[in-house]
C-alpha cells in the first residue's frame, strides 16, 4: 500500500472514531458500567474502588502479594492524614500509577473518602475536591 494511501486511511479512522459517540460497556450480570478510553465515569467512591483500586488491593483492600505487593488498605493509619491518600491517587509511588490524569479532583476526593471511611478505618475528615487541586499544584 503507499504512503498516500496509507495516510488516507489512518485519517478516514481517526475522523470515524472522533465522529463515534463514546460508548460505555455494561455489564448485563452485575450491572456495572466499564469506562470508555483513559478516563473514569464513575463517580462514587464505592464505584471507583471497585473498578480501580479493588484490581491490586482487593475487594476486601487486604491487599495482595504475588507479582508484586500491594498494601492492605484495611485499618491502614498511613490514612489518618487526608493529604497522604490524596497525593498516592493523583501522584502514583513505587507500584502504584498515577490517576491524577484520569480522575477528576471529584473523583479522587470520593474514593479517598471512601477508603478512609470504610475497611475498618473510621478517619471522619472529609477530603475536598479543593483539597485534591492542592495537591496536584
Amino acid at each position: 500500500m503507499g504512503l498516500r494511501a496509507q495516510t488516507s486511511r489512518q485519517l478516514a479512522l481517526a475522523i470515524w472514531l472522533a465522529l463515534m459517540p463514546p460508548a460505555l460497556a455494561q455489564d448485563n450480570t452485575t450491572g456495572r458500567v466499564f469506562s470508555p478510553g483513559y478516563r473514569f465515569a464513575q463517580s462514587g467512591g464505592e464505584e471507583l474502588f471497585a473498578n480501580i483500586c479493588q484490581g491490586c488491593h482487593m475487594p476486601d483492600a487486604l491487599g495482595a502479594t504475588g507479582a508484586g505487593s500491594y498494601p492492605s488498605l484495611s485499618n491502614n493509619p498511613n490514612l489518618a492524614a487526608s493529604g497522604y491518600p490524596v497525593y498516592l491517587v493523583v501522584h502514583g509511588r513505587r507500584a502504584m500509577p498515577p490517576f491524577g490524569d484520569m480522575l477528576s479532583d471529584d473523583q479522587i476526593a470520593a474514593v479517598v473518602n471512601y477508603l478512609r471511611s470504610h475497611f475498618g478505618n473510621s478517619y471522619s475528615d472529609v477530603v475536598t475536591a479543593r483539597d485534591v487541586r492542592n495537591v496536584r499544584r
